[in-house]
Order: C-alpha cells, then structure tokens, then sequence
C-alpha cells in the first residue's frame, strides 16, 4: 500500500471516528420531550427500500425481481454418463481408446445446471453441431428433494 493510500484510507477512518463520537457526544432531549428517531443502519435502509417497491408487492412485481438475476451466468451440463477406472487404465488412454460409460445407448442425458439435475433429454444434431432436445424436466418438488437427501 502506497503512502498516499494508507494516508486516505486513515482519513476516512478518522471522519468515521470523529462522526460516531459526536453522535455519541450529543446532549439527549429533556424527559418527556419528543426524540428524533435514531438513523437506522445501512442495511435496514436498503431492505426497507426494498420491501416498500413495487417488486416486492403485486403480481408486475414477480417480473421486476425475476429481472434482477437473469443474467448471472450458470454452469450448464449435459452428462452422457461416468464410469470409475483405475489410474493404471487412465495412464493406458490413447488416441482411439475407447472408455466405458455407466449410461446405456438410447438412455435419456442427464442435463444439470450447477450440478443439480434439472431435465433429462436426447442428443440431437442440427447443422453439425450437438444438441440436446428435452423429454423431461425434473419438478421443483422433485429438485427440493434431491437437494434435501444430498
């Protein structure tokens, strides 16, 4: 940390001190007399403002808080399936060499997002390139249940 930086992050922390000991310094209202509500923390603010939005009431709600995590990037997997082989066997891997997987041709893929299985379905090819086509999406009950017997 360069001398300046260590010099203004000090500062700030000064002003911090120096602000929550004037409020501490404060004379209090005489007994009896209406008192100013104290400032509520920072993160009660922010729930607050939360709470009291239109997102958070009302059916145009649901839309704007869904909106808010739309873009967060997953992790999506699509499991054809897995086998467990000895380092021996691995270490004997070549060009060509073929492994033996536990899912069976035909059987339907296992598509998960984060490692949670959410649909199962089958390959496709459109234009050389994989795909997978959905047969079955696995339910929200059914997914809370796979969460709660990890």
């Amino acid at each position: 940390m360069s001398t300046e930086s260590a010099s203004l992050a000090n500062d700030e922390w000064a002003g911090a001190l120096a602000e929550q000991g004037a409020a501490a310094a404060r004379p209090s209202a005489p007994r009896g007399a209406p008192q100013a509500p104290a400032p509520a923390p920072a993160a009660a603010q922010i729930f607050q403002k939360l709470a009291g939005s239109p997102a958070a009431t009302g059916a145009s709600g649901a839309t704007q808080d869904i909106d808010m995590i739309l873009d967060i990037p997953v992790q999506l997997t699509v499991e054809l399936g897995r086998t467990r082989v000895p380092i021996k066997q691995i270490l004997q891997l070549a060009q060509g060499s073929v492994v033996e997987l536990d899912g069976l041709a035909g059987e339907p893929m296992d598509v998960l997002v984060n490692g949670c299985l959410i649909a199962q379905g089958e390959v496709v090819v459109v234009n050389d390139k994989f795909g997978i086509r959905l047969t079955d999406i696995v339910t929200p009950s059914e997914r809370l249940r796979r969460l709660n017997s990890r």
